[in-house]
């Protein structure tokens, strides 16, 4: 760094150098500046500047995770300038700022808003429009982190919409790209890459290379989220090139190593690995520089594979990378930091069967993780703590870390969906596992009889993992749990959840009044997708009977078989399945006992989990359906001729008001679903499930809705009524091909339309079998005292009866999700 002679005597120099190292994230450094400059400020009575400094030091005391000594220098300069001359207000809204971000790294995002407006008040009082547009979009990480994702994007349209007037500025760039980053963490990859463009543009304009280089790796991050791999690769590119930081340039390098191994560009991976080596070796000690280490190690670990653990001096290798982050971490007093690395050490050396150095290290970094208030560091060291103590046969303490992991897992799903590239995150990879894993323990056959208390719990967990699932599907926390007890909604209804493991499917059923069952199935996870895919194939038209009555047969025998007598005594006539995983692609309905279909001995219904069930029944009520139809062939998709008769033929048994072809707009669907409480709304027109909620989608004449703009037009009604939505029944929709979790975007759809029950189906069904069946549907709900999951069943037995319509593929599509009453 550069010196001064007087530097020592200066506060205005001492401050400026601990600015230069906070900017190099080398923060102890900074604050034994920062506090310099404040001892002689003291001593000089200059309490305004003192109050500044102050600012600053809480400032590097967050970013250490000093949460207590960064409160307590933030209050001494708020209790300075509240005491100070009015002009000094704008020093005071600045400090105020700073008070917020402190509040909101704790997780205190309501105080952090209320800190905010404070500051906001003070910045309109003295018509500061720079200071309240960084107050607004400070106020947008708030919503963010409060899951209020549309709040969060409409303040950052507000400020947008605000500095469109003004001539582009620095703080223009950065609302901008703002905004591209937060539309990316939605979900909404199409105005990410817009509004990042636009950020781009001004920023080339204003020649702001402290910027340009920003932006370009979020365009980078957003093209990487779009799968479109090449450009991605070219925006990193252009990231490495433009950039005059070292940080960024690091990182732009990582994120396209990273994506150069997803997507199996290994050669090209090798060269771009032995690339980054000199400059993590001369990049100066810092936060970043920490991350780094420990996330090239990381991509050097999915690059080689197991095959890196296997020799001792590869191995030795990267443990000395990880080891000299972790004391990089130490001198500067991250402990945030130092947990990242020395955890990462820990995973190593377990990889590595080195349990105890790897329990040690995995303690340390926990209990740094904890003190650092780092809940999404936490939550993985605890789940590595409790691998290792499994693997230890300490399942007692085992079970305590799951449950740790779990609940941190729980209380952080907010920050989970918000999470970015720098730690490098996969739901599949880091989430999903730890509820699977904890399952696994709780029913482990090592732990001898398997208590309620424990069956209770394993439940739980996996009904977590549904709501997580569905937040991960939507990139926003917007599911609020409410456990519901089922034999206090239906006395003859039986829930049962198959929950799939590494090396076995196990199944807990819970019976009215009784204490709940569990059956456990040796069958590899491969294995149990295979047959699900052979069941999919098997129940195309143009397979024969015997081939899909015996693939049929296996996975009733699998799901239902061992539960046949408990369902015969409890008088059992309606099954609720919350499916996992590969399981729901299943079509239950056309499972066969080797005598029956199963839709032939009960009623059937999913649930994408009990927490999330409305457990009303069927309101005693007129019964009025909005029908949306598309006959018509448009953007592409083939006409639905059956669409027409099948509206027609609705119209005979219930009343409706229609919405065909021109006059199915998304205006025309909103207009009508605002204007007029319809129990029932049904959506005869094209649609997809897709694993991604971008791809989730109906077709109106004008559009393509996708899954949010779907349910936002269904829930507008909810501000001019409280009459919800009965069921909302989607006729012509099917999930993607090649899919594995198209599922998925069906469960999204059902829960993010409000609508109580959903109805729809799994594959594009023959035109005349559909509109058969759902006039047979509408026939059967309007009789006294027949449930949803009655009728549908009715209405498909009816058409499964008629010669022509006997195969599965033409009514076993049809699914009920949510409220079966």
């Amino acid at each position: 760094m550069p010196a001064s002679n007087n530097v020592a005597d200066s506060p205005d120099l001492l401050t400026q150098a601990g600015k230069q190292y906070y900017q190099n994230q080398q923060f102890n450094q900074a604050i034994a500046k920062w506090q310099q400059a404040r001892e002689i400020l003291i001593s000089k009575g200059d309490n305004i500047n003192e109050a500044i400094v102050l600012g600053n030091l809480a400032q590097a005391y967050q970013k250490l995770g000093k949460i207590t000594a960064a409160k307590k220098a933030i209050a001494k300069s708020i209790e300075i300038l509240s005491s100070s001359q009015k002009h000094h207000q704008n020093l005071l809204a600045n400090t105020f700022n700073i008070q917020g971000s402190l509040l909101l790294s704790e997780g205190k995002s309501e105080d952090a808003l209320v800190v905010w407006q404070r500051a906001k008040n003070i910045y309109e009082t003295v018509g500061d429009k720079n200071g309240l547009t960084r107050c607004l979009l400070n106020q947008t990480q708030a919503y963010t982190q409060l899951g209020m994702h549309t709040r969060a994007l409409n303040t950052l349209e507000e400020v947008n919409q605000n500095l469109k007037l003004q001539p582009d500025s620095a703080l223009k760039i950065v609302s901008l790209l703002q905004k591209g980053d937060a539309l990316r963490l939605t979900g909404n990859l199409k105005d990410s890459q817009k509004a990042l463009q636009q950020s781009l543009a001004i920023a080339q304009k204003l020649n702001s290379d402290t910027n340009i280089d920003k932006i370009l790796l979020a365009l980078g991050n957003t093209s990487r989220f779009e799968k479109k791999t090449e450009e991605a690769l070219k925006y990193y590119q252009q990231a490495i090139d433009k950039s005059k930081s070292p940080g960024i340039k690091l990182q732009a390098r990582l994120n396209k190593l990273r994506l150069l191994i997803d997507t199996q560009k290994l050669s090209k991976a090798r060269a771009l690995a032995t690339q980054i080596q000199p400059q993590l070796a001369s990049i100066p000690p810092s936060r970043t520089s920490v991350y780094a280490l420990v996330n090239y190690v990381q991509s050097i670990e999915h690059l080689e594979g197991n095959k890196i653990f296997n020799n001792q001096k590869a191995a030795n290798k990267i443990a000395a990378k990880v080891a000299k982050a972790a004391r990089q971490a130490e001198i500067l007093g991250d402990d945030r930091a130092q947990s990242y690395a020395l955890g990462y050490l820990g995973h190593i050396y377990e990889q590595t069967q080195q349990l105890k150095p790897a329990k040690t290290l995995t303690q340390k970094a926990l209990i740094l993780a904890q003190t650092s208030n780092a809940p999404d560091i936490t939550y993985r060291w605890q789940w590595q703590l409790g691998r290792l103590l499994k693997k230890q046969s300490n399942f007692v303490e085992a079970i305590s870390a799951y449950d740790g992991a779990v609940a941190t897992l729980d209380s952080i799903r907010n920050e989970l969906v918000a999470s970015n590239l720098d730690i490098q995150f996969s739901f599949r990879e880091s989430v999903e596992p730890v509820y699977r894993e904890f399952v696994s323990l709780l029913l482990t056959p090592e732990m001898g009889e398997t208590s309620q208390e424990k069956l209770k719990k394993a439940r739980q967990v996996i009904e977590s993992l549904q709501i997580a699932e569905l937040d991960n599907f939507f990139h926003e926390p917007c599911l609020k749990a409410n456990p519901t007890q089922v034999d206090r909604i239906d006395t003859q209804a039986a829930v049962i959840y198959p929950i799939i493991l590494e090396n076995r499917l196990e199944t807990i059923v819970s019976l009215p009044k009784q204490p709940l069952r569990h059956y456990t199935t040796a069958i590899s996870e491969n294995e149990l997708e295979k047959m699900v895919q052979k069941m999919r194939r098997a129940i195309r038209r143009n397979f024969l009977k015997k081939q899909h009555f015996a693939i049929c047969q296996e996975i009733y025998n699998l799901l239902v078989k061992p539960l046949e007598t408990d369902l015969a005594a409890s008088e059992i006539k309606t099954l609720t399945f919350v499916l996992d995983g590969s399981l729901k692609n299943v079509p239950l309905a056309a499972l066969h006992d080797g005598k029956q279909y199963l839709i032939e001995k009960y009623n059937l219904a999913l649930a994408p989990g009990m927490q999330l069930l409305d457990p009303q029944p069927l309101a005693s009520q007129k019964m009025q359906v909005l029908i949306g139809a598309l006959s018509e062939g448009r953007q592409g998709f083939v006409p639905l001729p059956g669409v027409k008769n099948e509206v027609e033929k609705i119209n005979t048994e219930i009343s409706t008001q229609v919405l065909l072809n021109q006059k199915f707009t998304s205006k025309a669907l909103q207009k009508q679903i605002s204007q007029t409480p319809f129990p029932i709304i049904h959506l005869a027109t094209h649609g997809e499930f897709s694993s991604e909620a971008e791809d989730t989608f109906v077709l109106t004449w004008d559009n393509r809705l996708n899954v949010k703009e779907l349910g936002n037009i269904l829930q507008s009604r909810e501000q001019s009524t409280t009459n919800p939505i009965e069921l909302l029944v989607l006729s012509a929709c099917k999930t993607a091909s090649g899919d594995k979790r198209a599922p998925l975007g069906l469960a999204g759809v059902a829960v993010r339309s409000g609508a109580r029950s959903t109805i729809a189906s799994l594959w594009a069904v023959d035109d005349e079998a559909t509109s058969q069946m759902m006039v047979d549907f509408y026939e059967q709900i309007n009789q006294p005292g027949v449930t949803k999951a009655e009728a549908l069943r009715k209405a498909q037995i009816k058409t499964l009866q008629q010669s022509k319509f006997r195969h599965p593929y033409y009514w076993a599509a049809f699914v009920l999700v949510g409220n079966w009453l």
